[in-house]
């Protein structure tokens, strides 16, 4: 009996050290400036093949690692960033190419005309132009994402990658300018991201002015005010020079105790 109990106490010990950890296995690891390779051949929903250089056209590109037929948090994130698109001023296939590309293999054409078809029901102004769902086979999908930093992996215990929400903005000859992540990143964010991936390209001068307030935290995905960067850095700078100056005050206080002493 008690040897029983041991070998059903190892098991289950053995189970939990490998239990899948999504935590572990999804994330992203910060490239900044990464090239991504974007010459490599894809599937858009109608079938035709293309590749993200012939998408971009020279122009920023969106793009936005997701499962087309995701039943939790894609559709999610692509309405997300639909909404965010829509209430700031850059429009996609006039000044960036937004890109749902899909890192599931086994996903074809009709999955990802089954995301579009969901978008066009509530964003049909913005499926008009430069907006493409795209499919691929296994090494050309790990071949962007590992790129990109983006790691996922397939979780049997719920039959599905599991990901994280996050959209890559790149700049137009493929490198990575900044990540943007949750499920609805802010409009300002949306703007700022392509302002400064459209290296100048896209924008005006208050766009380009506006960006020099701004500056992108990588921690949190977002764009913060200088201001508040400039005076969290003075902060952190002030609390140093006071742990300083009580470290210091607390060894002459020791010395001269030492002193009063002898």
């Amino acid at each position: 009996m008690i040897r029983l109990l041991l070998i059903i106490a190892f098991l289950a010990i053995g189970g939990a050290a490998h239990a899948f950890d999504p935590f572990q296995a999804a994330g992203i690891d910060e490239k900044p400036a990464a090239a991504v390779p974007l010459d490599l051949p894809f599937t858009q929903a109608d079938g035709t093949r293309t590749s993200l250089r012939a998408l971009a056209n020279g122009k920023p590109i969106v793009l936005a690692p997701v499962l087309h037929r995701c039943p939790n948090i894609c559709g999610v994130t692509l309405s997300g960033l639909m909404q965010a698109i829509s209430a700031q001023k850059y429009r996609p296939g006039q000044d960036f190419t937004l890109v749902a590309f899909g890192i599931d293999p086994e996903e074809g054409p009709d999955a990802a005309a089954a995301s579009l078809r969901e978008l066009r029901l509530r964003f049909p102004a913005l499926l008009e132009s430069g907006v493409h769902a795209l499919t691929g086979s296994r090494a050309d999908i790990r071949a962007v994402t590992d790129a990109l930093g983006y790691r996922y992996q397939w979780d049997d215990g719920i039959g599905q990658y599991a990901h994280v929400a996050a959209v890559a903005v790149l700049t137009p000859d493929g490198r990575l300018s900044c990540w943007l992540y949750g499920l609805a990143p802010a409009p300002d964010d949306v703007q700022l991201a392509l302002t400064e991936a459209g290296e100048g390209a896209i924008g005006g001068l208050a766009e380009k002015l506006l960006l020099l307030c701004y500056h992108y935290d990588p921690e949190t995905g977002r764009y913060s005010p200088l201001v508040w960067t400039a005076l969290r850095l003075a902060g952190g700078v002030t609390v140093g020079a006071g742990g300083l100056a009580l470290a210091a005050a607390f060894r002459r206080e020791r010395c001269k105790a030492r002193k009063e002493g002898a």
